[in-house]
């Protein structure tokens, strides 16, 4: 089933930590990838921690897309087409039951992976398991193909009042 976090709002990496937790407190196996992020941020060091979790993340991911020059963008796409065929790989072998794509719209959105590589995986391995994707505008096929489809909405954030991000509440 394909679980999809989405919206402008605070919660969406937050939610599939949360169902990872409770997936590896079931029994269940999870790989939980970061594309557009690279490792760094706070979840990471106890998902790593966690038996039976497998976190891959993209370390060539050091800047924010809009500061990539296009080496960088080529090189953050590579690293996230690789992301994708191992998911896709756990998938179909059973190795995993669940698997998180963090960030994954937003990668396809902005052509950060190849969408022909993207859509093979929509459409042959969504059957496969568990999936999470999270991001900010999912397209329509995706939010067609969605078992879950939970919508985070900013209604008020201390980023509207000057206050930058903290560690340890947003990432």
């Amino acid at each position: 089933m394909l679980h999809i976090y989405y919206g402008n709002g605070k919660g969406k990496t937050t939610a599939a930590v949360g169902l990872t937790v409770r997936a590896v407190g079931s029994g269940m196996k999870v790989a939980f990838f970061q594309f557009l992020k690279n490792g760094s941020s706070s979840e990471i060091s106890v998902l790593e921690e966690l038996e039976n979790v497998t976190v891959i993340c993209c370390e060539e991911c050091q800047k924010f897309t809009f500061a990539m020059n296009d080496l960088e963008k080529n090189e953050v796409t590579l690293c996230h087409n690789e992301m994708l065929r191992k998911a896709a790989e756990l998938l179909r072998s059973n190795s995993v039951q669940l698997v998180v794509l963090d960030e994954f719209i937003d990668a396809y959105n902005k052509k950060l992976i190849d969408t022909e590589l993207a859509d093979d995986f929509i459409n042959n391995d969504l059957s496969n398991g568990e999936i999470v994707m999270t991001g900010r505008n999912p397209l329509d096929k995706l939010k067609k193909r969605a078992d879950y489809l939970t919508e985070m909405n900013a209604v008020k954030h201390p980023f509207d009042n000057g206050i930058t991000a903290r560690k340890g509440i947003e990432y």
